[in-house]
């Protein structure tokens, strides 16, 4: 087996049944299967599948978007596990380009592809770099926009890459990442104590410290219908869970490299940011 692809359902049936369509009708060339995870959604969205092809788990509880992911990933049989959303739309030869693309670069530890938005604008989330210190005061003050060109505060956003080149990147996007399965082997799969967002970094994070490339790769690509899988995007849970996650994540990793006035305008810094959007959340309602 070549490819396991594990999507997330939660109370998303109908884009979860659009998602599996769309890699069904686009690929070839490449054996896969699909395993789909709900994760507890209520009766009428809960998703089922008469293809054998298509494997369908439930859990109880909802204990995040990791712990779900992980149930899917400790039954998948293919060399490659692909992490894959419930709101994405497959093209042709998208899937079967980004596993002949790994067979030839052994190197890599995680593949994004590109990622284009409903209305076909790009989705600047597929590439990424670590939210640092310096990198997250670049992006909470917007320099990536005011100097666009500048790599130095471009380091969170990586707006000075081409979205039409591969590149070697920090992170990429949750809602896309190829990872061999003797990777997930050696570093584990997603942290389950992150309940959703942030836990795509982390998992990026420790793929590189275990001597893995992370790429971002632009020959191929996907539709992601952001925003439509689980919870909206500017719902005050999600909002939270966001800012949680990039606290936590310099909590784990770089609280020990600076000092506590570092860690405390970092916090600071993210505590703003949180009741700033919230507040913007609410206006445009």
């Amino acid at each position: 087996m070549d490819l396991s692809i594990v999507i997330v359902n939660y109370n998303t049936k109908a884009l979860t049944e659009q998602t599996v369509n769309s890699v069904i009708a686009t690929t070839k060339g490449i054996e896969y299967e699909i395993i789909v995870v709900d994760n507890s959604s209520n009766t009428r969205e809960y998703y089922e599948s008469s293809n054998n092809r298509v494997k369908v788990l439930s859990n109880v509880d909802n204990k995040g978007f990791g712990y779900a992911c992980n149930i899917g990933a400790n039954i998948a049989i293919g060399r490659y596990i692909l992490f894959l959303n419930s709101d994405t739309i497959m093209q042709n030869g998208t899937l079967k380009g980004a596993v002949d693309y790994m067979d030839s670069h052994r190197d890599i530890g995680c593949l994004g592809i590109k990622t284009l938005l409903r209305d076909g604008t790009f989705d600047h989330g597929c590439k990424r770099g670590f939210p640092t210190p310096f990198n997250s005061l670049c992006y909470v003050l917007k320099l990536h926009k005011i100097f666009p060109m500048v790599k130095k505060f471009g380091g969170y956003t990586l707006n000075y890459l081409s979205q039409n080149e591969t590149n070697e990147v920090d992170s990429v996007s949750g809602a896309f990442m190829l990872i061999p399965k003797n990777v997930i082997g050696k570093v584990g799969l997603f942290d389950e104590s992150i309940f959703m967002y942030g836990e795509d970094i982390d998992l990026c994070y420790r793929i590189k410290m275990a001597g893995f490339k992370v790429v971002y790769y632009a020959d191929v690509w996907m539709t992601h219908l952001k925003g439509q899988s689980g919870l909206h995007t500017k719902s005050p849970v999600v909002i939270k869970h966001f800012h949680d996650g990039i606290k936590r994540f310099y909590d784990m990793y770089y609280r020990d490299k600076h000092n506590f006035i570092v860690t405390f305008l970092m916090h600071s810094a993210i505590n703003l940011r949180y009741v700033i959007t919230l507040g913007l959340s609410k206006i445009r309602r």
